[in-house]
């Protein structure tokens, strides 16, 4: 197993960890997503370069575009619910509520 993806592979779990730990805050909750993210990222952009494949040279893209989609959708969705409920707890958001 090479550095890079030791690296990459403990990042993620790191980020897993993260979001499992910090349900505090929303931006909590978001941060260690991007993290999860950002580790696949690494680790799918490690794997087309390792096989060499040139028809699988559009995924880290693909995700990298998915990634910031998703952070632009958290944050917007972090603003509406401030904006609501006046503070951004997970434990206050109820979806039985809505």
């Amino acid at each position: 197993m090479s550095s890079a993806l030791f690296t990459s592979m403990s990042a993620f779990a790191l980020s897993t960890i993260g979001l499992m730990l910090h349900r505090i805050h929303f931006l909590s909750a978001l941060l260690c997503l991007e993290g999860m993210m950002l580790a696949m990222f690494i680790a799918i952009s490690l794997w087309t370069t390792q096989m060499g494949s040139e028809s699988h040279l559009l995924m880290p893209l693909l995700m990298l575009t998915l990634s910031a989609c998703e952070a632009s959708t958290g944050l917007a969705l972090m603003v509406a619910t401030t904006r609501t409920n006046g503070t951004d707890h997970l434990k206050n958001l109820n979806l039985l509520r809505c």
